[in-house]
């Protein structure tokens, strides 16, 4: 075999299989996640795939003019035109995503005013724009856990090597860190984000740095207390009297003791990160106007009383990705625990 796993690793993985509720909350996570990443070709108001005159096209990866299928324009072609339709299908055919609608895709024959009510045409309805519900809930999920995960795994490299350095060094290192640490984490973050929604454009990477800002001291003092432990054992101890500098003695000496406390927290992190966009696109100083978010979807429903589908889904949506990670953290958090030793 190219790669064995250590004992210790089939022991953890045999621990969080043993934890049949976040066992199976990964998988059906895993399952949501794989399905979003592929919103593209699940839910697109362009066509997989084209065949016209006997040449194949692929309008979900590259844009044609409406000229390449006989029209009369240069600009993008419209699959959802019954024109455009009709040129298509009289040499050829086309082969649709399962659902006909993008995020942004506005559908201009409802059966009623937007919102609209569900129907077979939009399963979970429209919104007060008339874009369609379950398009918009799929392409959002996409971004809450990509975002999640770049906040999460961002700010947990910034925590981690700040906790390391003070737990490490310890005395006025340690005392100005932590002082630098209570002073920042008791800002108003709130407030700070809103005075930064109103001086930059809202966007992914924009509100990715702002939000970093104040969430990379979450990890901080586990991984400072896991060193101020390990510092003073012995192995610690013998290795620095080897010579052994204090980079490798930090990196590979202490630092795999403290990732173990770290993974424990990083689904927690996760759902914190997930929370905190939700929260700033509800309050609309999230990302930019038109974008698949969950959080505008809440505040549609809160605004659209009369349209009950649009809270009830947003809702859904949240509580079933909140409550997977929370399960698959215990899960985790129970595999790392070396109490547990039912395999």
């Amino acid at each position: 075999m190219l790669f064995s796993p250590s004992p210790i690793t089939r022991r953890r993985w045999a621990q969080f299989k043993a934890n049949k509720r976040g066992f199976w909350s990964l998988g059906i996570f895993l399952a949501f996640f794989v399905l979003a990443l592929s919103a593209n070709l699940v839910a697109n108001s362009r066509p997989l795939l084209v065949s016209y005159k006997h040449t194949l096209f692929f309008p979900t990866f590259v844009a044609y003019p409406e000229k390449t299928f006989g029209g009369d324009f240069e600009t993008e072609t419209d699959y959802r035109d019954p024109y455009v339709q009709d040129l298509i299908t009289k040499d050829g055919w086309m082969i649709w995503p399962p659902i006909r609608y993008s995020y942004d895709t506005i559908n201009y024959n409802l059966p009623s005013p937007a919102p609209s009510a569900p129907t077979a045409d939009n399963l979970l309805g429209t919104d007060d724009q008339g874009r369609d519900v379950l398009a918009r809930v799929l392409y959002g999920f996409r971004i809450s856990v990509l975002f999640g995960l770049a906040l999460t795994i961002f700010s947990s490299a910034i925590g981690v090597t700040a906790g390391a350095i003070q737990g490490f060094y310890g005395g006025k290192v340690d005392m100005i860190a932590q002082r630098f640490i209570e002073i920042w984490s008791s800002m108003p973050s709130l407030y700070i984000l809103i005075i930064f929604s109103a001086l930059f454009a809202p966007g992914f990477w924009t509100l990715l740095l702002i939000l970093l800002l104040f969430s990379w001291t979450h990890l901080v003092d586990v991984v400072r207390a896991e060193f101020l432990r390990a510092r003073s054992l012995d192995y610690v101890r013998a290795a620095r009297a080897l010579g052994v500098g204090n980079f490798t003695l930090m990196y590979r000496h202490i630092l795999p003791n403290a990732v173990v406390a770290t993974l424990t927290m990083m689904p927690f992190v996760l759902t914190g990160s997930i929370t905190a966009l939700t929260s700033l696109d509800f309050l609309g100083l999230g990302l930019p106007p038109g974008s698949p978010s969950l959080g505008e979807l809440l505040a549609q429903g809160k605004n659209n009383i009369q349209a009950p589908w649009l809270g009830i889904t947003a809702f859904l949506s949240l509580a079933v990705m909140l409550t997977l990670l929370t399960f698959i953290g215990e899960a985790v958090r129970d595999a790392f625990d070396p109490r547990k030793t039912n395999l």
